[in-house]
């Protein structure tokens, strides 16, 4: 049952988390590009990479942090359905350059913002 509260206490944070910056970078920067949900799902690449690589390398640690950090918060955040759906009404809009750019960024960034977190956690 621990492992669910801590879930759903995970999820509850990251859902709340994900909005916020959505929010804070759409009112900043507008909203023809989905900048909230890139540095979302960027964010969330360097939060799993870390996490999870660093919670595998710290067997003292209570194996909680992972139902928390990675499967609650994390999955609550990080928003690659969004992504889609923004990629596909671009598409259908006729924006093929700004998907294009929105898609091939999102996975070159995110799997270098994953590597980072890993090097990051390694370095801990």
């Amino acid at each position: 049952m621990q492992k669910y509260l801590l879930i759903a206490a995970g999820g509850a944070l990251g859902s709340i988390a994900r909005y916020w910056v959505g929010s804070m970078i759409g009112s900043r920067m507008g909203t023809r590009f989905p900048y909230g949900t890139f540095v979302i799902n960027i964010t969330a690449c360097v939060i799993i990479g870390f996490s999870l690589t660093y919670l595998g390398k710290r067997v003292e640690l209570s194996p909680a942090w992972r139902f928390l950090i990675p499967i609650g918060f994390v999955g609550a955040y990080s928003t690659f359905s969004t992504y889609e759906w923004e990629t596909l009404s671009n598409l259908r809009a006729g924006a093929f350059a700004l998907a294009a750019l929105y898609a091939v960024g999102s996975l070159i960034l995110g799997l270098a913002a994953t590597w980072f977190g890993v090097l990051l956690a390694d370095v801990l």
